[in-house]
């Protein structure tokens, strides 16, 4: 018998983990209307359609001047030029009432509506000025520089769908087709404690042998970053009777509790056999490093997530796991994890079997293209790590070593943070 089966199943992959989540849980907020204003960084919980088209006419996409390009065959005033008679000028707000003919032209602006006749706009920096009259390029296309109208978008049309998180395109977006606030999901409620009789509140006085928690500020801080509405109830003691009274109380009025530390098989660590006295754990052990103890499960009917004790750890199976799950309960129609190819800067080598995740910063070689180079530590007591890096290379179970110049997958901490 191995030691995974001694102690319990066997370590899942983190796609298998991920997937778990995402089939398991969903949506747990009720939905509430907000101002425009403060909608930012909260899941939509409605459709948005345009009311008209946008833009609802033709409108000039540059400053210059507007005119028919078929019958732009005016007086010859220079080789490609010819020179239109400038009959109007529409700045962006107002409207020409007339009809641009043949051998004519208008100054127009950016945003304004293009008259009646005008097919094409050229841009100022390509014309010249005279006395009531224009020289305008002779070849340009027809329909250079008009925006035509529901070009953006068309009246009827679905533009925002429930479950995006709302970024300030988004927020810019509903401005646009006239909405002053949105439906959304409330903040999930997320109530957060670490455990451990070593640690101490930043502030105070430290014993030996103390640390002080920095874990509850890194997650509250990652939490936050996603819309959460965090109630951090500070530091359990390693005690079973604390412990459960602890996590049954405050699971009455949360929508998600999170703690860190004391969900691995020492003897010191409660958390685990807490949560499954009072309800359930779906989920002990992820096959990745840093970060393999990690408990997902229920208390009653409130989901329940143990993170790691060390800092590094706690962090990264928070963005991998934990973000997967945060924003799952929130509504959000996506919890996939962005990332792209980059250049490895570096040398590494491990055994096959475990998912690991590489601290790393970025650097633009001589070629332009991004460069990892791996943190000197692997720790996962290390937080340095975490700020010195810019994200996390991806490596693969079945992989063994790294070399320069190889492509690997890298999960940049902007993405992982929101």
């Amino acid at each position: 018998m191995d030691c995974c089966t001694a102690h319990g199943p066997a370590a899942l992959s983190l796609d298998e983990a991920v997937a778990r989540v995402n089939r398991t849980y969903g949506a747990v907020t009720e939905p509430e209307s907000v101002p425009l204003r403060a909608a930012l960084g909260r899941v939509l919980a409605e459709s948005v359609t345009a009311p008209v088209d946008v833009p609802p006419v033709a409108v000039s996409a540059m400053d210059g001047w507007g005119y028919r390009a078929p019958e732009v065959s005016g007086e010859a005033a220079g080789e490609g030029f010819a020179r239109m008679t400038v009959i109007g000028r529409v700045p962006a707000g107002s409207v020409f009432a007339g009809t641009v003919g043949p051998g004519e032209a208008v100054r127009i602006f950016t945003g304004a509506p293009v008259p009646a006749g005008v097919d094409t706009v050229a841009m100022q920096e390509d014309c010249r000025a005279e006395e009531g009259a224009v020289l305008v390029p002779a070849a340009l296309p027809r329909g250079s520089n008009i925006r035509a109208a529901g070009e953006d978008m068309t009246a009827g049309a679905t533009v925002l769908t429930p479950g995006r998180r709302l970024r300030a395109q988004e927020v810019g977006l509903a401005a646009a087709v006239g909405r002053n606030s949105l439906s959304v999901r409330k903040r999930l409620r997320v109530v957060l404690f670490s455990t451990g009789d070593e640690l101490r509140e930043p502030g105070t006085e430290k014993p030996d042998g103390a640390i002080y928690d920095a874990n509850r500020y890194t997650l509250a801080a990652q939490l936050e970053a996603l819309g959460a509405e965090v109630r951090d109830l500070g530091i359990l003691p390693d005690n079973h009777d604390a412990t459960r009274a602890a996590l049954a109380e405050a699971a009455k009025t949360a929508d998600l509790l999170i703690t860190s530390g004391g969900v691995s098989v020492g003897e010191e660590d409660h958390v685990k056999a807490v949560v499954t006295s009072l309800g359930s754990i779906d989920m002990w052990k992820l096959a990745i490093k840093p970060g393999k103890p990690l408990a997902l499960g229920r208390i009653g009917d409130t989901p329940f997530l143990g993170l790691p004790g060390n800092p590094v750890s706690a962090m990264v199976t928070f963005m991998l796991v934990g973000r997967a799950l945060v924003l799952r309960l929130s509504g959000a129609e996506s919890t996939a994890t962005p990332r792209c190819l980059v250049v490895a800067g570096f040398e590494f080598k491990k055994k096959p079997g475990r998912r690991e995740f590489l601290r790393a910063r970025l650097e633009i070689g001589a070629d332009g293209r991004p460069v990892a180079h791996k943190f000197p530590s692997d720790s996962s007591g290390v937080l340095t790590s975490m700020v010195e890096a810019d994200g996390l290379v991806d490596m693969p179970a079945d992989a063994t070593a790294i070399r320069p110049g190889d492509m690997v997958d890298f999960l940049p901490f902007t993405g992982l943070f929101a």
